[in-house]
Protein backbone atom coordinates (compact mmCIF):
# COMPACT_ATOMS: atom_id res chain seq x y z
CA UNK A 1 0.00 0.00 0.00
CA UNK A 2 1.19 3.39 -0.68
CA UNK A 3 0.28 6.69 0.29
CA UNK A 4 -0.89 8.78 -3.18
CA UNK A 5 -2.42 11.77 -1.74
CA UNK A 6 -3.04 14.04 1.85
CA UNK A 7 -5.47 16.58 1.20
CA UNK A 8 -5.98 19.50 4.07
CA UNK A 9 -7.83 21.90 5.35
CA UNK A 10 -8.79 24.69 8.48
CA UNK A 11 -12.47 24.03 9.67
CA UNK A 12 -13.61 27.35 11.74
CA UNK A 13 -16.29 25.89 13.93
CA UNK A 14 -18.57 28.16 16.16
CA UNK A 15 -18.82 27.21 19.84
CA UNK A 16 -22.41 27.38 21.84
CA UNK A 17 -22.80 29.82 24.96
CA UNK A 18 -21.82 29.75 27.94
CA UNK A 19 -18.64 28.57 26.51
CA UNK A 20 -18.48 31.33 23.26
CA UNK A 21 -18.11 33.77 26.17
CA UNK A 22 -14.36 32.53 26.42
CA UNK A 23 -13.95 30.89 22.99
CA UNK A 24 -16.13 32.23 20.05
CA UNK A 25 -14.84 29.34 17.61
CA UNK A 26 -12.60 26.94 17.97
CA UNK A 27 -10.66 25.06 14.77
CA UNK A 28 -9.28 22.06 13.28
CA UNK A 29 -6.22 20.96 11.10
CA UNK A 30 -7.43 18.56 8.37
CA UNK A 31 -5.29 15.73 7.00
CA UNK A 32 -7.24 13.33 4.52
CA UNK A 33 -4.85 10.78 3.52
CA UNK A 34 -5.52 8.26 0.68
CA UNK A 35 -3.63 5.15 -0.60
CA UNK A 36 -3.69 3.17 -3.51
CA UNK A 37 -5.56 0.80 -2.22
CA UNK A 38 -8.77 2.90 -1.80
CA UNK A 39 -8.32 3.37 2.10
CA UNK A 40 -8.31 6.77 3.43
CA UNK A 41 -7.13 7.71 6.90
CA UNK A 42 -8.55 11.01 8.43
CA UNK A 43 -6.35 13.26 10.96
CA UNK A 44 -7.55 16.58 13.01
CA UNK A 45 -5.87 18.32 15.38
CA UNK A 46 -8.40 20.46 17.41
CA UNK A 47 -6.81 23.81 17.85
CA UNK A 48 -8.34 25.09 20.99
CA UNK A 49 -9.75 28.63 20.56
CA UNK A 50 -8.63 28.52 17.06
CA UNK A 51 -4.85 30.45 17.54
CA UNK A 52 -2.34 29.26 15.31
CA UNK A 53 -4.19 27.03 13.17
CA UNK A 54 -2.75 28.38 10.13
CA UNK A 55 0.69 27.85 11.16
CA UNK A 56 0.14 24.50 12.20
CA UNK A 57 -1.82 23.60 8.49
CA UNK A 58 1.36 25.75 6.94
CA UNK A 59 3.98 23.30 8.72
CA UNK A 60 1.83 19.91 8.01
CA UNK A 61 1.71 21.44 4.07
CA UNK A 62 5.34 22.02 4.01
CA UNK A 63 7.30 19.85 6.08
CA UNK A 64 5.30 17.06 6.87
CA UNK A 65 3.12 16.45 4.10
CA UNK A 66 6.33 15.44 1.56
CA UNK A 67 7.81 13.15 4.33
CA UNK A 68 5.02 10.83 3.38
CA UNK A 69 3.75 11.01 0.40
CA UNK A 70 5.00 7.69 -1.80
CA UNK A 71 5.44 6.23 1.24
CA UNK A 72 3.68 2.29 2.97
CA UNK A 73 1.14 3.97 5.48
CA UNK A 74 1.23 1.01 7.53
CA UNK A 75 4.65 1.65 8.46
CA UNK A 76 4.01 4.05 10.96
CA UNK A 77 6.79 4.09 13.12
CA UNK A 78 8.95 4.59 10.63
CA UNK A 79 6.74 7.87 9.17
CA UNK A 80 6.66 8.96 12.99
CA UNK A 81 10.20 9.12 13.43
CA UNK A 82 10.79 10.35 10.09
CA UNK A 83 8.07 13.40 10.38
CA UNK A 84 9.83 13.69 14.18
CA UNK A 85 13.44 14.23 12.60
CA UNK A 86 12.36 16.19 9.79
CA UNK A 87 13.67 19.38 11.46
CA UNK A 88 15.89 18.79 13.66
CA UNK A 89 16.47 22.49 14.64
CA UNK A 90 12.21 22.04 15.85
CA UNK A 91 11.24 20.67 19.25
CA UNK A 92 8.37 18.93 18.33
CA UNK A 93 6.27 20.95 20.92
CA UNK A 94 3.67 23.72 19.77
CA UNK A 95 2.61 24.11 15.99
CA UNK A 96 4.80 21.48 14.76
CA UNK A 97 3.51 18.44 17.27
CA UNK A 98 -0.16 19.50 16.21
CA UNK A 99 1.37 18.99 12.79
CA UNK A 100 2.22 15.41 13.55
CA UNK A 101 -0.27 14.87 15.27
CA UNK A 102 -2.82 14.99 12.67
CA UNK A 103 -0.70 12.82 10.66
CA UNK A 104 0.05 10.32 12.79
CA UNK A 105 -3.93 10.21 13.87
CA UNK A 106 -4.90 9.80 10.00
CA UNK A 107 -2.25 7.01 9.60
CA UNK A 108 -3.81 5.01 12.47
CA UNK A 109 -6.58 5.84 11.33
CA UNK A 110 -6.12 3.67 7.90
CA UNK A 111 -4.10 0.77 10.23
CA UNK A 112 -7.24 -0.20 12.15
CA UNK A 113 -9.55 0.21 8.28
CA UNK A 114 -6.74 -2.21 6.57
CA UNK A 115 -7.24 -4.93 9.69
CA UNK A 116 -10.94 -4.08 10.19
CA UNK A 117 -10.61 -3.15 14.09
CA UNK A 118 -11.31 -0.31 15.92
CA UNK A 119 -7.85 1.03 17.56
CA UNK A 120 -8.37 0.16 20.49
CA UNK A 121 -8.59 -3.75 19.97
CA UNK A 122 -5.85 -3.23 17.42
CA UNK A 123 -3.71 -2.08 20.56
CA UNK A 124 -5.00 -4.70 22.82
CA UNK A 125 -8.28 -3.82 24.16
CA UNK A 126 -9.19 -3.32 28.32
CA UNK A 127 -12.61 -1.84 28.06
CA UNK A 128 -15.09 -1.02 25.77
CA UNK A 129 -16.94 1.48 28.19
CA UNK A 130 -15.12 4.53 29.65
CA UNK A 131 -16.53 7.37 32.51
CA UNK A 132 -16.15 10.91 31.30
CA UNK A 133 -16.07 13.71 33.41
CA UNK A 134 -18.02 16.63 32.13
CA UNK A 135 -15.90 19.85 31.83
CA UNK A 136 -16.23 23.45 31.55
CA UNK A 137 -16.75 26.19 34.24
CA UNK A 138 -14.71 28.95 32.13
CA UNK A 139 -14.10 32.35 33.98
CA UNK A 140 -16.83 34.42 32.45
CA UNK A 141 -19.12 31.89 33.81
CA UNK A 142 -21.66 33.34 36.46
CA UNK A 143 -22.46 31.17 39.50
CA UNK A 144 -25.49 30.49 37.81
CA UNK A 145 -23.99 29.10 34.93
CA UNK A 146 -21.84 26.81 36.79
CA UNK A 147 -25.01 25.32 38.26
CA UNK A 148 -26.44 24.59 35.53
CA UNK A 149 -23.82 23.55 33.19
CA UNK A 150 -22.73 20.83 35.92
CA UNK A 151 -26.46 19.77 35.99
CA UNK A 152 -26.51 19.27 32.07
CA UNK A 153 -23.58 16.73 32.44
CA UNK A 154 -25.18 15.08 35.90
CA UNK A 155 -28.46 14.77 33.71
CA UNK A 156 -26.10 12.56 31.51
CA UNK A 157 -25.18 10.41 34.24
CA UNK A 158 -21.46 11.81 34.79
CA UNK A 159 -20.27 11.51 38.37
CA UNK A 160 -17.27 13.97 37.98
CA UNK A 161 -17.66 17.97 36.87
CA UNK A 162 -14.40 20.14 36.60
CA UNK A 163 -14.22 23.69 36.65
CA UNK A 164 -11.53 26.80 36.10
CA UNK A 165 -9.84 28.45 38.84
CA UNK A 166 -9.30 31.85 37.91
CA UNK A 167 -10.20 34.85 40.63
CA UNK A 168 -7.01 36.49 42.45
CA UNK A 169 -8.98 35.79 45.46
CA UNK A 170 -8.53 31.96 46.28
CA UNK A 171 -11.50 32.75 48.80
CA UNK A 172 -13.68 33.60 45.67
CA UNK A 173 -12.41 30.59 43.75
CA UNK A 174 -13.50 28.08 46.60
CA UNK A 175 -17.02 30.04 47.10
CA UNK A 176 -17.78 29.23 43.08
CA UNK A 177 -17.09 25.31 44.06
CA UNK A 178 -18.74 25.55 47.01
CA UNK A 179 -22.07 27.01 45.10
CA UNK A 180 -22.03 24.01 43.08
CA UNK A 181 -21.20 21.22 45.47
CA UNK A 182 -24.14 22.70 47.41
CA UNK A 183 -26.17 22.83 44.33
CA UNK A 184 -25.67 19.33 42.97
CA UNK A 185 -24.81 17.31 46.26
CA UNK A 186 -22.25 14.75 47.29
CA UNK A 187 -23.12 12.47 44.18
CA UNK A 188 -20.90 15.00 41.87
CA UNK A 189 -17.05 14.61 42.26
CA UNK A 190 -15.35 17.88 41.16
CA UNK A 191 -11.74 18.79 39.88
CA UNK A 192 -10.61 22.61 39.34
CA UNK A 193 -8.27 23.25 36.62
CA UNK A 194 -5.40 26.47 37.27
CA UNK A 195 -4.92 26.58 33.34
CA UNK A 196 -1.16 26.96 34.60
CA UNK A 197 -2.62 30.64 35.92
CA UNK A 198 -0.70 30.68 39.33
CA UNK A 199 2.83 30.47 40.81
CA UNK A 200 4.42 28.05 43.12
CA UNK A 201 2.99 30.05 46.49
CA UNK A 202 -0.55 31.10 45.01
CA UNK A 203 -1.09 27.67 44.16
CA UNK A 204 -0.23 26.38 47.86
CA UNK A 205 -2.44 28.79 49.45
CA UNK A 206 -5.50 28.01 46.99
CA UNK A 207 -4.89 24.25 47.55
CA UNK A 208 -4.91 24.57 51.34
CA UNK A 209 -8.75 26.49 51.30
CA UNK A 210 -9.81 23.74 48.06
CA UNK A 211 -8.88 20.97 50.57
CA UNK A 212 -12.40 20.50 52.41
CA UNK A 213 -13.99 19.75 48.85
CA UNK A 214 -12.34 16.52 48.64
CA UNK A 215 -11.16 16.94 45.04
CA UNK A 216 -10.41 14.32 42.50
CA UNK A 217 -7.45 16.47 41.49
CA UNK A 218 -6.11 20.25 40.92
CA UNK A 219 -5.08 20.37 37.48
CA UNK A 220 -2.18 22.44 35.45
CA UNK A 221 -1.29 24.72 38.81
CA UNK A 222 2.04 26.26 37.30
CA UNK A 223 3.12 27.13 33.61
CA UNK A 224 3.60 23.41 31.39
CA UNK A 225 7.32 24.58 30.68
CA UNK A 226 8.37 25.00 34.47
CA UNK A 227 7.74 20.99 35.48
CA UNK A 228 10.27 21.82 38.77
CA UNK A 229 7.72 23.75 40.09
CA UNK A 230 4.59 21.52 39.28
CA UNK A 231 6.52 18.86 41.34
CA UNK A 232 6.71 21.36 44.09
CA UNK A 233 3.10 22.19 43.93
CA UNK A 234 2.45 18.63 43.86
CA UNK A 235 4.55 17.57 46.83
CA UNK A 236 2.90 21.11 49.37
CA UNK A 237 -0.21 19.96 48.69
CA UNK A 238 -2.72 17.73 49.80
CA UNK A 239 -4.82 17.27 46.77
CA UNK A 240 -3.38 15.26 43.45
CA UNK A 241 -2.14 16.72 40.63
CA UNK A 242 -3.07 16.41 37.22
CA UNK A 243 -1.21 17.79 34.13
CA UNK A 244 0.46 16.86 30.67
CA UNK A 245 -2.08 18.67 28.34
CA UNK A 246 0.42 21.16 27.65
CA UNK A 247 3.63 18.60 27.56
CA UNK A 248 4.22 17.18 23.75
CA UNK A 249 6.72 14.41 24.17
CA UNK A 250 7.54 11.23 26.00
CA UNK A 251 10.48 12.94 27.37
CA UNK A 252 8.26 15.80 28.48
CA UNK A 253 6.52 13.27 30.46
CA UNK A 254 9.63 11.21 31.73
CA UNK A 255 10.35 14.28 33.70
CA UNK A 256 7.15 14.56 35.29
CA UNK A 257 7.22 11.07 36.40
CA UNK A 258 10.67 11.13 38.15
CA UNK A 259 10.19 14.19 39.61
CA UNK A 260 6.46 12.54 40.95
CA UNK A 261 4.89 16.01 39.74
CA UNK A 262 1.36 14.53 39.22
CA UNK A 263 -0.54 11.72 39.79
CA UNK A 264 -3.00 12.13 36.68
CA UNK A 265 -1.39 12.33 33.55
CA UNK A 266 -3.37 14.29 30.58
CA UNK A 267 -1.66 14.01 27.35
CA UNK A 268 -3.62 16.03 24.62
CA UNK A 269 -3.43 13.12 21.46
CA UNK A 270 -3.42 16.20 19.15
CA UNK A 271 -0.71 18.06 20.50
CA UNK A 272 1.36 15.39 21.87
CA UNK A 273 2.36 14.23 18.53
CA UNK A 274 -0.81 11.90 17.81
CA UNK A 275 -2.01 8.34 18.72
CA UNK A 276 2.05 7.26 18.86
CA UNK A 277 3.27 9.22 21.59
CA UNK A 278 0.39 9.32 23.62
CA UNK A 279 0.36 5.38 24.02
CA UNK A 280 4.38 5.53 24.68
CA UNK A 281 3.00 8.40 27.80
CA UNK A 282 0.33 6.33 28.75
CA UNK A 283 2.06 3.07 29.24
CA UNK A 284 5.11 4.36 30.76
CA UNK A 285 2.81 6.38 33.48
CA UNK A 286 1.34 2.42 34.08
CA UNK A 287 5.29 1.20 35.45
CA UNK A 288 4.91 4.27 37.52
CA UNK A 289 1.06 3.40 38.99
CA UNK A 290 0.10 7.01 37.37
CA UNK A 291 -3.23 7.26 36.14
CA UNK A 292 -4.32 8.76 32.56
CA UNK A 293 -7.48 10.72 31.67
CA UNK A 294 -6.82 12.17 28.40
CA UNK A 295 -7.35 15.68 27.73
CA UNK A 296 -10.12 16.88 25.40
CA UNK A 297 -11.28 15.49 21.59
CA UNK A 298 -13.03 12.47 23.45
CA UNK A 299 -13.73 10.84 20.49
CA UNK A 300 -10.09 10.09 19.39
CA UNK A 301 -9.13 9.57 23.62
CA UNK A 302 -11.42 6.95 23.76
CA UNK A 303 -9.44 4.67 21.99
CA UNK A 304 -6.46 5.65 23.90
CA UNK A 305 -8.30 4.71 27.25
CA UNK A 306 -9.85 1.83 26.02
CA UNK A 307 -6.32 -0.02 25.51
CA UNK A 308 -4.59 1.10 28.70
CA UNK A 309 -4.94 -0.54 31.59
CA UNK A 310 -3.97 2.83 33.64
CA UNK A 311 -6.53 4.29 31.54
CA UNK A 312 -9.34 6.90 33.63
CA UNK A 313 -11.22 8.76 32.27
CA UNK A 314 -12.04 10.89 28.73
CA UNK A 315 -12.94 14.46 29.05
CA UNK A 316 -16.42 15.39 28.04
CA UNK A 317 -16.60 19.21 26.67
CA UNK A 318 -19.69 19.33 24.95
CA UNK A 319 -19.03 21.75 22.14
CA UNK A 320 -19.09 20.09 18.42
CA UNK A 321 -22.55 20.85 16.33
CA UNK A 322 -24.40 17.89 15.23
CA UNK A 323 -23.41 18.49 11.47
CA UNK A 324 -19.74 18.66 12.05
CA UNK A 325 -19.02 14.50 12.57
CA UNK A 326 -21.50 11.57 11.01
CA UNK A 327 -21.50 9.72 14.35
CA UNK A 328 -20.07 11.61 17.32
CA UNK A 329 -20.31 9.20 20.68
CA UNK A 330 -22.90 9.88 22.86
CA UNK A 331 -22.47 9.96 26.62
CA UNK A 332 -25.17 7.58 28.55
CA UNK A 333 -24.58 6.92 32.01
CA UNK A 334 -22.13 8.69 32.41
CA UNK A 335 -20.12 6.60 29.90
CA UNK A 336 -19.06 6.28 26.69
CA UNK A 337 -19.43 3.29 24.31
CA UNK A 338 -15.39 2.90 22.54
CA UNK A 339 -16.68 3.14 18.89
CA UNK A 340 -16.87 -0.36 16.86
CA UNK A 341 -15.82 1.13 13.65
CA UNK A 342 -12.44 -0.02 11.77
CA UNK A 343 -9.97 2.46 12.59
CA UNK A 344 -10.69 5.61 15.52
CA UNK A 345 -14.02 5.95 14.37
CA UNK A 346 -14.99 9.15 13.13
CA UNK A 347 -15.66 10.70 9.30
CA UNK A 348 -16.30 14.33 9.35
CA UNK A 349 -20.13 14.76 7.94
CA UNK A 350 -21.23 15.31 4.26
CA UNK A 351 -21.06 18.83 3.90
CA UNK A 352 -18.88 19.73 7.00
CA UNK A 353 -15.99 20.87 4.52
CA UNK A 354 -17.91 23.16 2.70
CA UNK A 355 -19.94 24.78 5.70
CA UNK A 356 -16.92 24.79 8.23
CA UNK A 357 -13.58 25.24 5.76
CA UNK A 358 -11.65 28.69 6.45
CA UNK A 359 -8.44 27.91 4.66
Amino acid sequence: MKITSIDTCILAVPTPKPMALNYPQHKLVVAEIGTDEGIRGLGYSLVFGGFAAEPVHSYLETRLKPALLGEDPLFIERLWEKMFRADMGIKKQGVAAYALSALDIGLWDIAGKAAGLPLYKLWGAVTDRIPAYGSGGWSKYSERELIAEAEKYAALGCKYYKMKIHHADPRENAKRVGAVRRALGDGLRMMVDVNQRLDVLANIRQAQVLEEFDLVWYEEPVLADDIAACAEVAHAIKIPVATGENNYTRFEFRDLVERRAARFLMPDVCRANGFSETMRIGRHAAAHQIAVAPHVVHELSLQVVGALSNGFLVEFIDWTPPDLFEEMPECRDGCFSVPERPGHGMALARGAKEKYRSA
